[in-house]
């Protein structure tokens, strides 16, 4: 799916608390309004609808990114359409959403670290002192300014055809 079609990226992760919801805050703030994506964060298993990690909060608080309001969901088949592509942290939460997901496939799924060329997957924090948290963020930041690098170049290749 080329980029410039797409119109919702959901990051999705675990219980949806943490790494998916970060990752969710850093790109709002990288794109800022230049873009007109919907950008959503999903868990994978949500008993019951739960606010943001305390230390997740605190490090995008710290980066003066406001989460405020933030209360987990569940991934649902319906979210997911053509023109929505959707970040895993690792290859078994991608092969989950593959599995049980009728609109997801190969084309609109992806680990967001393999996406932009990393070869590790990003490491789930939960339960880790705050410093495994900013581990977390730095490393979800430097993939995510890799994707919206990728998003300008195509904007650009785009508006030279």
């Amino acid at each position: 799916m080329e980029l410039s079609q797409v119109r919702r990226i959901i990051f999705a992760a675990g219980n949806g608390i943490s790494r998916a919801p970060m990752a969710a805050g850093i790109l709002s703030d990288l794109l800022g309004e230049e873009y007109p994506i919907e950008i959503l964060a999903r868990g994978l298993v949500v008993a019951f609808p739960e606010p943001l990690n305390q230390k997740t909060e605190a490090v995008l608080a710290g980066k003066g990114i406001s989460m405020e309001g933030f209360s987990s969901k569940e991934l649902k088949n319906e979210e997911i359409t053509d023109k929505t592509l959707i970040f895993t942290m690792d290859q078994k939460q991608r092969k989950q959403i593959l599995a049980h997901f009728d609109s997801a496939n190969e084309e609109n799924v992806y680990v967001l670290s393999y996406y932009v060329g990393e070869e590790l997957e990003t490491m789930d924090p939960y339960g880790g002192p705050l410093a495994t948290y900013g581990l977390c963020y730095e490393t979800l930041r430097n993939s995510l300014t890799k994707f919206v690098d990728r998003l300008k170049q195509e904007k650009e290749e785009k508006n030279c055809e």
